[in-house]
Formats: C-alpha cells, structure tokens, sequence
C-alpha cells in the first residue's frame, strides 16, 4: 500500500515539476520581451496583429470545388491517347464535373477535375485541348502542366487536383 502512495506522490511530483518548469521558461520569455521592447512597442504590435488576421482570413470555401470521393483505374492499352506525352482525356463519369488527365511524360501524369474554379457549377465545365484546359463560361484558360494555374480569364485558383499512381506499365489510378 505505502508503495503505491509513493508511486502516486513520485508521479504527482514529476509533473509539478514539470508545470514549475514550463511557468519558468514563459518567465524568462516574457522578462526578455518586456527587455527588449517597450510596453508601447508591444501594444503597437500586438494591435497590429489583431487587426491584420481577421482581415486576412476570408472564406475561400465559397469558390472551391465540393469534395467528391474518386477513385477509378484507367487502362492505358484502352485509353491510348494518354501514352503520348501533350495528351488529356476527359472523364465525365468521375469527380463534381468530370476528370482531366494530362499525360507530361510516359509514367508522369496529372488528374484535374474539371469543374471551373470561378464559376463552380456542373454547368462550367472546362474543355480541355492538350495542355490548355478552357471553360467556356468565363473563358478562364488553366495550363493543364504542374497544378493547373489559371493563365487567363477571372480565375484566380488552379483546378482541384487529384492524386495519380502508375500502378503499372499498362495502369495508372486516380483518387483523392
């Protein structure tokens, strides 16, 4: 029984130790802030601080693509347009508006969905023509290379990108 106190007071000493330990270290922190700068200077910058982050943050949910689960395996012996490096194929059946894949080099390729990130409906879906995925409603143009950036047009955010895996020499897969 006297063992099990002991292991209890040993147990309850280490972590206040541990809290004696943290209080000390903020101490010193915030003794070597007040050193090094003024009761004005740290009013000034933590004034900043409060107004600069809650204008910074805005909801950029308004203009994302919804998230739809994906999850599919193209045969390339089947879908041969994307064993030549340039080549995209659309895949309207997978994604919120269907599904880019962009072939940059044999063994290199890149999934898209296809919906517009300026106008997010069903209803704007890019075309895409080799490298240059288009929508047709706000003519934004996104370059199909690396992450899809808008290069013209309103749009400010590259397509919602999915990730691919060589599965082997015949099959890659799409998923999020």
């Amino acid at each position: 029984m006297n063992q099990m106190f002991l292991k209890r007071d040993k147990y309850f000493s280490s972590m206040f130790k541990a809290n004696i330990a943290w209080l000390l270290l903020a101490g010193r922190l915030t003794s070597r802030i007040n050193t090094y700068m003024s009761g004005g200077m740290l009013f000034i910058i933590i004034s900043f601080y409060l107004i600069l982050v809650p204008v910074s943050c805005k909801k950029v949910q308004d203009t994302m693509v919804p998230y739809v689960p994906v999850s599919f395996v193209v045969n390339l012996n089947i879908v041969n347009q994307l064993t030549v490096p340039g080549n995209s194929v659309f895949f309207p059946q997978y994604g919120y508006g269907g599904v880019i894949v962009y072939c940059e080099l044999p063994g290199s390729y890149y999934a898209y969905d296809a919906t517009c990130t300026y106008e997010v409906s069903r209803s704007c879906i890019v075309e895409n023509e080799g490298l240059i995925a288009e929508c047709p409603c706000c003519g934004s143009q996104f370059v199909l290379l690396g992450s899809a950036y808008p290069s013209e047009g309103p749009a400010t955010m590259p397509l919602k990108q999915y990730n691919v895996s060589v599965v082997n020499n015949f099959e890659i897969r799409i998923y999020n």
